[in-house]
């Protein structure tokens, strides 16, 4: 039995005859690497729809008005006040006073500490809180 399939699969290899293939040739899909530039659109889209992901850009600028941008904008600007002042009074002649100050969502505390002067950053909408210390000179 082993010999009548090895003879067939012997006769099977030389009564095919020769074959003839040909080289493979890469095409690139991609416009840029040099593929068809009809896939632009296709490509595009099907990474459009393979996207998760979401820009927060888009989502906020959308849900406020323009009185929430203001408000933002000025505490934004008044908060960069405040800590140009803190450094400039503090490497300065005048020290900045102790004292708490409230911002909009932002209360600030402002302690003088042994090593320097102590800043502590509670956000009143989330509760997180950060604290810098700036070192006297």
């Amino acid at each position: 039995m082993k010999v009548i399939f090895k003879t067939l699969f012997i006769l099977s290899f030389f009564v095919t005859g020769k074959t003839f293939g040909q080289d493979f040739i890469y095409t690139p899909k991609n416009p840029a690497f040099g593929g068809n530039p009809y896939n632009y659109s296709w490509l595009l889209s099907s990474a459009q729809a393979q996207n998760d992901t979401k820009t927060a850009t888009t989502t906020t600028t959308t849900s406020t008005s323009a009185l929430q941008n203001f408000a933002t904008s000025l505490n934004q600007q008044i908060l960069s006040e405040l800590s140009r002042q803190i450094v400039a009074k503090q490497f300065g002649e005048n020290a900045l006073s102790t004292g708490t100050y409230v911002l909009g969502d932002y209360q600030i505390d402002i302690t003088n500490q042994t090593g320097g002067l102590n800043i502590t950053i509670l956000d009143n909408k989330s509760g997180s809180t950060t604290t810098v210390t700036v070192p006297y000179f």
